[in-house]
């Protein structure tokens, strides 16, 4: 069986040193820099021939530096013949544009990314909570697109909460509301009926379900301002929420995400650590990161053993 490799870029180095430990060994020996001019220098410090190699950067802000990290890294790599190269990358960035709507005239930035990281030698792809699960079809890899939940419901057992009710903050993210109800003792489900003018800018409209008096607990993939969020939150504890508990998979957190957050009625804001928190998100008292390395670690043991992913996910 080919050694199996970690490399990191500088995306998410806290979280890849987490796997490393997880696995039991450490990150490889690779230098990621800049040149004077801005460039991405990337070199390979020891011997990767024939060796199972994972790279591990998500590709969040700064979007286009990480993702250039990542394709010139998997092209030394791949200069070094190295044997299988599986890039990992926890948040998918350039994901939100998977389709385009009414025919504008609009790129399909998903579809532009996955031709990139296949046209310089990635074999394969592990992702987390892909915005649209579509964009697996994107690829001319294999893609393992693991999620989050598991690890979010876990931490949900744990906040006794009082006459929960999971709430999805729009229409597009029912069926992740719905599985997490489900695994939730089968709670009820609330939706949150929104229109969206521009960008980042949302209005909630209504609620759909009876949230007077209880523990909310909304579920998305993702939290950007925290706009949505945030009004949501002000939503439901108008309707008579007892306390509302958001939790995401990823913490963008651009743009007015801090001041929306610290301002907000929401009680608790759970994220995973699939991109690192500012110092002054992480200052938050109500802000609180789970780490996905453990997840993380055993589908990264499972692909290189030619193991199961989905078994992973079975109840």
């Amino acid at each position: 069986m080919p050694d199996m490799k970690l490399f990191a870029g500088n995306a998410t180095p806290e979280l890849a040193q987490r796997i490393a430990n997880r696995l039991y060994t450490s990150l490889g020996d690779a230098a990621v820099g800049r040149f004077s001019d801005g460039e991405v220098s990337v070199q390979i410090n020891e011997n990767v021939r024939g060796g199972d190699i994972f790279i591990i950067q998500s590709t969040c802000a700064p979007t286009n530096d990480n993702l250039m990290e990542l394709v010139v890294m998997v092209d030394a790599l791949r200069r070094a013949s190295a044997g299988r190269i599986t890039a990992v990358i926890p948040y998918f960035g350039y994901a939100r544009q998977d389709r385009r709507v009414r025919s504008a005239r609009v790129p399909i930035t998903a579809r532009v990314v996955a031709d990139f990281l296949s046209s310089v030698g990635v074999d394969r792809v592990l992702t987390v909570d892909l915005h649209a699960e579509q964009i697996q079809g994107f690829f001319d890899v294999p893609v393992d697109n693991v999620f989050g939940s598991p690890i979010l419901l876990e931490d949900m057992l744990q906040q006794n909460l009082e006459n929960p009710i999971v709430v999805s903050p729009d229409i597009g993210g029912v069926v992740r509301a719905r599985a997490i109800a489900k695994l939730l003792n089968d709670t009820d489900m609330a939706i949150i009926d929104k229109r969206r003018p521009r960008a980042n800018v949302s209005q909630v409209m209504h609620i759909i379900g009876d949230v007077a008096g209880r523990d909310c607990v909304l579920v998305d993939d993702m939290i950007d301002t925290g706009g949505t969020l945030c009004k949501a939150a002000e939503a439901l504890k108008e309707r008579g929420a007892k306390r509302v508990f958001a939790y995401a998979t990823h913490p963008i957190f651009s743009g007015n995400a801090l001041d929306n957050i610290k301002n907000s009625v929401i009680d608790k804001v759970i994220v995973c650590d699939t991109i690192p928190l500012s110092p002054e998100i992480k200052a938050l008292e109500n802000v609180r990161t789970l780490t996905l390395s453990g997840m993380l670690a055993e589908a990264i043991r499972r692909i290189s053993n030619e193991e199961s992913i989905s078994a992973m996910f079975e109840h």
